[in-house]
């Protein structure tokens, strides 16, 4: 079978990430419950007239897309594959309002065509003007991974040369609203850099898209190999570090090969606790990174996680910002990845340096 690399990524989230010439030189610190994504210059990607019919989320993947192929030197790809939890939430938000404010009367259909899970995808594939293969997962919070797993499975079995993957996510009033009412939204605003320190449930929400290029074509501009992706629905705390043993086994990977390990840790302290099984565990004495301070939780945060860690992998540069504890590793090769969100989707992605 063949290898799945990464070969250009671009991101926009709550940081200035969309420029891939820096790697988080400038932190922007937040004490809120809910922040929103740093927006680049849609202009100089979408034309004005487009960008005004395009909801945030629509901007954000599109923009992300263009910036992971211009990383990647692509103008066309075999296949778009995108993950998103919620879809394009604030059109959906604005066509139901529109149904009740109406009294479902005199509906324009605008809100409703693009508040379609797909949306991103599809708007994607009409820029670049790609006819393959086109899906959108909406798995909750491993949507991205699916995505990522999909384009792999293509890529190892030669079905596709090069793949877009992406994960998207925006907010919305009435759903952030929603989720301050089921506590899944901290109730207080807390300083970005102590979200390790917090002990409230609920998470700071977030938005943001991040998207990559993956081949199977081996070249010394990739960022990173996909060694291995898998996923569980639910998982008992103390059973955690046992699967993470299986996985890193059934790829040849002992924990000594592990040179950092990228958590989701997101400051709810209810369910934080699947990552303190495994940093206070087998993995105590390895470089533990975490990242939901800088971009938040949502849906597909995951692939900001990967974002970091195939940067890493790159540079052989890791932030202090990003660091939960501090080892002398003077050469990233191997680095994993695991995710959580509340206690449910678990996910452990395996990547290893060019």
């Amino acid at each position: 079978m063949s290898a799945v690399y990464i070969s250009g990524l671009g991101s926009i989230s709550c940081q200035k990430t969309f420029d891939n010439n820096e790697f988080l030189d400038e932190i922007i610190t937040y004490t809120d419950t809910v922040i929103t994504a740093v927006n680049p210059n849609y202009k100089e990607y979408i034309k004005p007239a487009a960008a005004r019919r395009m909801a945030k989320g629509i901007k954000m993947g599109v923009v992300a897309s263009r910036i992971a192929l211009n990383d990647a030197n692509k103008e066309q790809i075999d296949a778009i594959i995108t993950g998103t939890g919620m879809g394009c939430v604030r059109d959906s938000e604005k066509f139901v309002s529109a149904i009740i404010d109406n009294n479902e009367q005199y509906l324009t259909p605008t809100s409703f065509i693009q508040s379609t899970h797909n949306t991103v995808g599809g708007q994607i594939a009409l820029e670049l003007q790609c006819k393959g293969y086109n899906f959108t997962y909406v798995h909750a919070s491993v949507s991205f991974e699916s995505a990522l797993l999909d384009a792999s499975l293509q890529l190892e079995n030669d079905e596709a040369n090069t793949i877009l993957i992406g994960g998207v996510d925006e907010l919305g009033d009435h759903t952030v609203a929603i989720h301050k009412i089921v506590n899944h939204i901290k109730p207080e605003k807390i300083d970005s850099t102590a979200l390790l320190n917090a002990t409230t449930e609920g998470a700071v929400f977030g938005e943001g898209a991040n998207f990559f290029v993956v081949s199977n074509k081996k070249q010394a501009s990739n960022y990173a190999e996909v060694l291995a992706i898998t996923t569980y629905n639910t998982v008992s705390k103390n059973k955690i570090q046992q699967l993470a043993q299986e996985f890193l086994q059934d790829n040849g990977i002992n924990i000594g090969d592990i040179d950092a390990i990228v958590l989701g840790n997101n400051g709810d302290v209810k369910h934080d606790s699947f990552y303190h099984e495994l940093s206070s565990g087998i993995f105590q004495n390895t470089q533990q990174i975490y990242y939901k301070h800088l971009c938040g939780e949502f849906n597909t945060a995951s692939s900001f996680g990967l974002w970091l860690a195939s940067k890493i992998l790159k540079t052989q540069h890791l932030p202090d910002v990003v660091k939960i504890n501090n080892k002398s590793i003077t050469n990233y090769t191997t680095i994993l990845l695991y995710n959580q969100y509340r206690g449910e989707n678990h996910s452990f992605t395996l990547l290893r340096k060019c």
